[in-house]
């Protein structure tokens, strides 16, 4: 299970989707001990080789301290993720998403070398492709607790509406 929920929510979106998901991983081995970095999310979509590097944040951190932080992380990203995922014909180009809840993309839409992403867009991207999505039965694994969650939330959500009319 993944540090926070936000983590948790992104992962599961992410292996719903295909991708092949690792989860808090530390890299760069100090020789005494330690990593250089942890790195939240690294999904790969192996059909379509699609590599991005996920850092969610509910900080509420100055933009300098931000920037900083996710600058460490995104360079990290791209010296290690080449090696994780052993045997596998990995693209050159490593997408770096920074995923944060307070934040305004209209004067920084970059963070430290990585697109911003606001968890307000990523929520209405998993409500959509869960509402075209839906049936009878569910189409979101068991095991995947949030996405299951949300769609509940919109199924129901269609039905309140449905009888309000």
């Amino acid at each position: 299970m993944a540090n926070n929920f936000l983590e948790q929510l992104v992962a599961e979106w992410y292996e719903y989707r295909g991708y092949l998901v690792r989860r808090n991983v530390a890299v760069g081995r100090r020789p005494r001990g330690g990593h250089e970095a942890e790195l939240d999310l690294v999904a790969l979509n192996p059909v379509t080789r699609h590599l991005v590097h996920l850092e969610p944040s509910m900080d509420a951190e100055s933009w300098v301290t931000r920037e900083r932080r996710f600058r460490r992380k995104f360079d990290a990203g791209r010296q290690w993720i080449p090696g994780l995922f052993p045997g596998l014909r990995l693209p050159a180009e490593i997408e770096q998403v920074a995923i944060l809840v307070s934040a305004s993309k209209a004067n920084h839409p970059t963070l430290g070398g990585g697109k911003v992403l606001l968890v307000a867009d990523l929520m209405r991207e998993i409500m959509e492709e869960l509402a075209e999505k839906r049936s009878h039965q569910s189409t979101v694994p068991e095991h995947h607790v949030l996405l299951r969650t949300l769609e509940l939330v919109v199924e129901y959500r269609r039905k309140v509406f449905a009888t309000l009319r």
